[in-house]
């Protein structure tokens, strides 16, 4: 096996919202904001190799939306999917699998792409077969009011259309030790319903692609948890639940939307659990 970070776009999102209740007194001593308000983030997903399957966890934002779209989301820098491929030796064809943690749109956007005629969308990566659960997939194609604007039809639907869909069922518990991708899979809901993020054994190690859950090193301290969730309460039950074993295993977090940190590793403290180290995935792997 071997796993490769693969860096798809860079964007901005008002800090106040990605930190919820917690002042920006606080927050920005960690995730420092701009003029307008706005954090760095990233889109990263995480590739992995193994004997004839390639497997890529998310996907990015895509570029189907309109220049008014992206222009909310500052984006920045140069990184995009395929160059971020190419450079660790394939293409997009390549892919055998595509492992959605969820479906909001800059987990998902790189899924789909326009077809060469502009008149509909296509699967971006012919050759996958593409995994969500079926109870996300619900929530997801008839979605509530808070959610909307993250659940687009055009990111989604057309997975189903293409025939290339398939749900992981979970088998009714919050972990699945072996999925059909050959890693385990946490499910958690606050953020929104069955988020999946994948436990991946590597080199003697633990690595959770933490996805949501823990957009960046900032959001490691228990109430700092997103505007953008839809229960909040249940992330803290579920951040500190994951923490803790996290701290006690020294699992490796490979963080999806931190700009400047790639993977990072927790301790247990005298006022909970908190950063210890952060790192770039190839200096530990």
């Amino acid at each position: 096996m071997k796993i490769y970070p693969i860096d798809t776009v860079n964007f901005k999102l008002d800090g106040g919202a990605m930190f919820g209740v917690v002042p920006k007194s606080i927050w920005q001593k960690t995730n420092p904001a701009d003029a307008n308000n706005q954090i760095d983030l990233s889109a990263r997903c995480m590739l992995i190799e193994d004997n004839n399957r390639l497997i890529l966890i998310d996907t990015g934002m895509g570029n189907k939306q309109s220049d008014k779209f992206f222009g909310y989301y500052a984006l920045w820098g140069d990184t995009n999917l395929d160059d971020s491929l190419k450079k660790a030796g394939f293409h997009r064809d390549d892919i055998t699998d595509v492992f959605m943690t969820h479906l909001h749109f800059d987990h998902c956007g790189g899924s789909i792409q326009w077809n060469k005629e502009r008149t509909g969308y296509e699967p971006a990566f012919k050759n996958a077969r593409f995994w969500t659960n079926e109870s996300h997939w619900r929530w997801a194609t008839q979605p509530n009011p808070r959610e909307k604007a993250s659940f687009l039809k055009e990111n989604i639907l057309p997975m189903q259309e293409s025939g290339q869909l398939h749900f992981i069922d979970p088998k009714g518990n919050t972990f699945l030790e072996q999925s059909e991708l050959g890693f385990g899979i946490l499910f958690v809901d606050g953020h929104t319903e069955k988020q999946m993020l994948p436990y991946i054994h590597y080199k003697g190690k633990t690595i959770v692609f933490v996805a949501d859950l823990l957009p960046t090193v900032g959001h490691i301290p228990l109430p700092y948890v997103m505007g953008y969730d839809t229960r909040p309460l249940l992330t803290l039950e579920e951040k500190d639940k994951f923490l803790r074993e996290a701290a006690e295993k020294e699992y490796y977090l490979f963080l999806e939307h931190d700009a400047h940190h790639q993977l990072c590793t927790v301790q247990r403290t005298e006022i909970g659990v908190r950063l210890k180290n952060t790192f770039r995935f190839e200096d530990v792997f």
